[in-house]
């Protein structure tokens, strides 16, 4: 099942709000759930290795300048541009390593991003990880946010594991384990709950420098 409109968001809504009191009281506080959906193409891939382990700020200025050096962004634009070009917008030895393996996946076809839409969620997860510097959370938010999968959940997500221990009133932010379980209960809706916890720990932070993905 994929997310494609404000409707499917509406609905997933709906039937996480039935089934769990503490995502209805959430729906409560949060804003609006958006659709948030991008296109599951290189620059998507790319935008959201930028975001690896820097903040939204940081991600989003390495980004920038990488597009002004790489055009069309594209792959092949990508590699020909050279290490120069890399390191003058400021990516870092692991990120350039990732990049190099990605574009190497992509270029040889045995990573496809626009059919990963239509692989199950755990064919295009091992697909995503097998590629060297791609982990579970870069794989889950590309899944969730471009791919549009419905039943995706970064588990390891700060931001969503602050939220869940919000919801839950746990006395700490539960591990990756612990927040992967807790999310169980919202298949085959996670992709939704997922937004939704997000938006909530937004609400939660305002007056707060924080990186929701």
């Amino acid at each position: 099942m994929r997310i494609k409109s404000q409707t499917d968001i509406d609905k997933g809504m709906k039937y996480l709000c039935e089934i769990s009191e503490e995502l209805k009281a959430v729906s409560l506080i949060a804003e609006d759930v958006p659709l948030r959906l991008g296109v599951p193409n290189f620059e998507g891939l790319t935008a959201i290795i930028m975001a690896q382990q820097v903040s939204r700020a940081s991600a989003d200025a390495i980004f920038g300048r990488l597009k002004k050096l790489v055009s069309p962004f594209i792959a092949e634009n990508y590699l020909n541009a050279g290490e120069k070009a890399w390191i003058e917008a400021g990516l870092s030895r692991p990120k350039q390593k990732t990049m190099l393996a990605v574009c190497d996946a992509i270029i040889k076809g045995s990573l496809d991003l626009e059919k990963l839409c239509d692989l199950r969620p755990d064919e295009a997860m091992e697909q995503m990880t097998s590629i060297k510097g791609i982990g579970p959370w870069t794989a889950e938010v590309f899944l969730l946010f471009n791919a549009g999968h419905a039943d995706i959940f970064p588990a390891g997500d700060l931001a969503l594991q602050e939220a869940v221990k919000l919801a839950f009133k746990l006395d700490e932010r539960p591990s990756d384990k612990i927040t992967r379980k807790i999310a169980e209960q919202w298949a085959p809706w996670r992709g939704v709950a997922a937004r939704l916890l997000w938006n909530y720990y937004a609400v939660m932070q305002k007056g707060r420098d924080g990186s929701l993905v």
